[in-house]
């Protein structure tokens, strides 16, 4: 784990109805930290189409509190497998249009290794483990779907067992 002491930060996690500004969570994240030589983003965003059906919108749903606690432990967990030195995750719930901004992980760190590994792997852990749930709206009608994906490939690349069957 890094020296440095970002376990403890506060918002690390926001789940939240409102967009955000890349490079504002970026600056916040990069704040009056000389050792961070490495910057890595991820911004998720709304397809127009899924599963073979164009999709008009979808909805986001989590459980406040669980949510934020799960992933809270998947940037503990990063912090013990690479040398960060800080991560925050945004993940939007609500009413959401194709292209909408969904979520972003952004990473960083000393050097741009463990930055872009410690994405990868956030994003992999994010998308097959959070709890969200989303309903999209389809020409044929309002349907619900795990936003979680069993990934086999991308967990066991960490060493995580599926919890998705």
């Amino acid at each position: 784990m890094s020296a440095s002491a970002s376990l403890s930060l506060p918002g690390r996690v926001v789940v939240q109805a409102a967009d955000f500004n890349l490079a504002t969570e970026i600056a916040t994240l990069r704040e009056g930290n000389s050792a961070v030589g490495a910057v890595c983003s991820f911004i998720g965003t709304v397809r127009d189409r899924n599963h073979g059906s164009d999709v008009a919108s979808m909805e986001l749903e989590h459980y406040p509190g669980m949510t934020e606690k799960a992933i809270e432990a998947m940037i503990d967990e990063a912090h013990r497998r690479f040398d960060i030195l800080g991560a925050r995750i945004i993940h939007r719930i609500g009413l959401l249009q194709p292209l909408d901004q969904i979520m972003m992980v952004a990473v960083v760190s000393a050097h741009r290794g463990e930055s872009f590994q410690a994405c990868e792997f956030l994003m992999d852990y994010l998308k097959t483990q959070a709890p969200f749930w989303k309903k999209e709206q389809t020409p044929e009608g309002a349907r619900w779907v795990d936003a979680r994906v069993a990934d086999d490939v991308a967990l066991a690349r960490w060493g995580i067992a599926s919890g998705n069957t």
